[in-house]
């Protein structure tokens, strides 16, 4: 008597879904700004206080201040992570996954839309100093180079989960991704163009698009969306 097949393996559920993580950090998200708003003073001292100790090490450090300046003006620049997700909708989009394309390319464009509206309604004035080592356009909040990272490197790492690539190529993307995101936070704070409570902003409000993106495609492939076609 021939025996039964085995069973399929049963997938066990994530912990934490893609729009669970986009609810907590829109919370977190949500708060930080109140906060900001209203200008609450522990905020404010712990901003200033950052600011300032990273600022007397900047005007002491030239080369560390050019260092830092090519990596937030061309390696992590807004445009240069905005170029990055311009060739992946570009690839997708000449494979045939035409939707999951513009799906990213929303996002990447609401990104943009979100950060500059936020900085027209909250207003708040960038650190000031006698010696500044930089300069920078527009409002503080939310930092558009924090947001622009985390949206990019989420989507990217997103789409390269899609395609189940090995572990090497999982690990090295990760690890760009992280120094990527951190970096361009740590430098912005470094030559004193954004207070600490900018980039947290902008980092939890490019996870929030990030987790909606992922949540809300993954809702449209189940109700018969298309898809791209995954590595077997």
């Amino acid at each position: 008597m021939p025996s039964p097949s085995p069973a399929p393996p049963v997938r066990a559920r994530p912990l934490v879904t893609p729009f669970g993580a986009a609810a907590a950090c829109a919370l977190l998200a949500a708060v930080l700004l109140a906060l900001v708003v209203v200008r609450w003073p522990p905020l404010m001292a712990a901003d200033l206080s950052v600011a300032r100790a990273l600022h007397r090490k900047a005007v002491m450090e030239p080369g560390l201040v050019r260092v830092n300046r090519i990596l937030t003006d061309w390696v992590w620049d807004p445009w240069t992570m905005r170029a990055l997700i311009a060739v992946a909708v570009v690839v997708l989009w000449w494979r045939g996954a035409r939707a999951l394309a513009g799906w990213v390319a929303a996002t990447s464009v609401l990104s943009t839309v979100l950060q500059q509206g936020l900085k027209a309604a909250v207003g708040r004035q960038r650190p000031q100093w006698p010696h500044p080592v930089d300069t920078a356009h527009y409002a503080a909040f939310p930092s558009g180079h924090a947001m622009t990272a985390m949206v990019s490197c989420g989507l990217l790492l997103w789409l390269l989960r899609r395609r189940d690539p090995g572990r090497s190529v999982r690990g090295a993307a990760w690890a760009a991704a992280v120094v990527s995101v951190a970096g361009v936070g740590l430098t912005r704070l470094y030559l004193g163009v954004h207070w600490l409570s900018d980039v947290l902003g902008g980092w939890l409000l490019g996870a929030v698009l990030v987790g909606l993106c992922v949540a809300g495609y993954e809702r449209y492939e189940r109700h018969g969306g298309a898809a791209l076609p995954r590595r077997s």
